[in-house]
């Protein structure tokens, strides 16, 4: 009789050891060459944790590049240091200053993330012409400090979540230390990102990751040679040589301009929790079972199912809505939201709504009297 083929789960097991292959520094040494010139630092220290925890969008003190005198006179600067000074607690790290102001001197610009995650959630908090672009400490704090998404870093719970065995703070085969990566910027055309799903060392699946409509996208030459280039990458560079991951990852990619090549962005684990974009779970699985499962279709094609934006109409097309729209504050709203409480706070938000319609009346009245 045959041997009996396993059909594999949905989702493969991960140990706490395979998990901590996908942080940044555990990654980028093996594949820099085919990625963003980046430069992690690491262990940062207790207190720099502590502040990304805290309540409140602040930056430490001295961070931003400010001129060398204050405009602030001794006795306003000690009134300030007396009404806010009490509330909120009072950070300060010269030494990581220092280091990301020589690594910003260096690229000219960075964006930042920690092991696992990127603050594109508060990208919001920088201009939108060049977003996530920091030229400063301040920039690079103020992003981390306004994100959701890299709070699951700070959290050793949530990043082992649901490994098999369970993780142990004491155990010394899997170590976890906040580690900070500044990456080069640049300016990123969105359309031209991906993610890609491999499984049991096979690639089976590409995403459009900006969830808009490109006209481009649905030319069947430009799908057909993007689906050659992004196969070509994977078999060249990547397929292989990650044992750790056991064959089990997704990884994001960005396409060169006339979509023939590209380089790696991040490496995400195959779970839950990272975001399967245009295609469910189940789908993949089932395009996994069609190769490779005990009744694998020997006529499935070898390369990877492309899903795109194929319509305006698409339910995944959200031009009119921001990404991340949920973390969104106005600037205005994170003033006047120091040291308040949540009453005091919605109280002074509502009056300032008030003054604001206010003035728009009389302005719109001094328009018609000069009329």
């Amino acid at each position: 009789m045959p041997a009996p083929v396993n059909t594999p789960p949905l989702f493969p097991i991960h140990s706490p050891e395979s998990l901590l292959a996908f942080q940044f520094s555990s990654w980028y040494p093996r594949f820099s060459g085919q990625s963003i010139k980046s430069t992690v630092i690491r262990p940062l220290s207790a207190d720099f944790r502590e502040y990304l925890d805290s309540d409140g969008v602040f930056v430490p003190e001295g961070a931003e590049n400010l001129p060398a005198e204050t405009t602030l006179s001794d006795d306003e600067d000690a009134e300030q240091e007396e009404d806010d000074g009490d509330e909120l607690a009072r950070f300060a790290f010269p030494e990581l200053d220092a280091r990301i102001r020589e690594v910003i001197a260096d690229y000219g610009a960075v964006f930042p993330k920690l092991n696992f995650s990127s603050p594109r959630d508060a990208a919001w908090m920088l201009p939108a012409s060049s977003p996530l672009k920091c030229t400063s400490p301040a920039d690079v704090y103020l992003l981390l400090k306004s994100s959701d998404f890299v709070q699951h870093d700070l959290n050793p719970e949530l990043v082992f979540d649901g490994c098999e065995p369970a993780h142990t703070a004491d155990d010394p085969s899997s170590p976890y230390d906040l580690e900070l990566v500044l990456r080069k910027w640049y300016p990123v055309d969105r359309a031209r990102e991906l993610r890609c799903f491999v499984r049991q060392e096979n690639l089976i699946g590409i995403s459009q990751r900006d969830p808009n409509y490109y006209d481009f996208w649905n030319e069947p030459q430009t799908q057909e040679k993007v689906v050659n280039a992004v196969t070509d990458f994977w078999e060249k560079h990547i397929k292989g040589k990650w044992e750790q991951t056991q064959g089990d990852y997704t990884f994001d990619f960005l396409l060169t301009r006339d979509l023939s090549r590209g380089h790696i962005v991040d490496f995400n684990p195959y779970l839950p929790r990272t975001d399967p974009l245009l295609f469910t779970y189940e789908e993949l699985h089932d395009r996994l079972l069609a190769r490779t499962g005990p009744h694998a279709d020997v006529a499935e094609s070898r390369l990877p199912e492309l899903r795109v934006v194929d319509s305006p109409a698409h339910p995944a097309a959200v031009r009119n809505a921001p990404v991340h729209q949920h973390n969104m504050v106005p600037i205005e709203a994170l003033a006047m939201s120091s040291g308040r409480n949540v009453s005091e706070f919605a109280n002074v938000w509502q009056e300032e709504i008030r003054k604001s319609m206010a003035e728009q009346r009389e302005h719109s009245e001094e328009e018609d009297v000069g009329a």
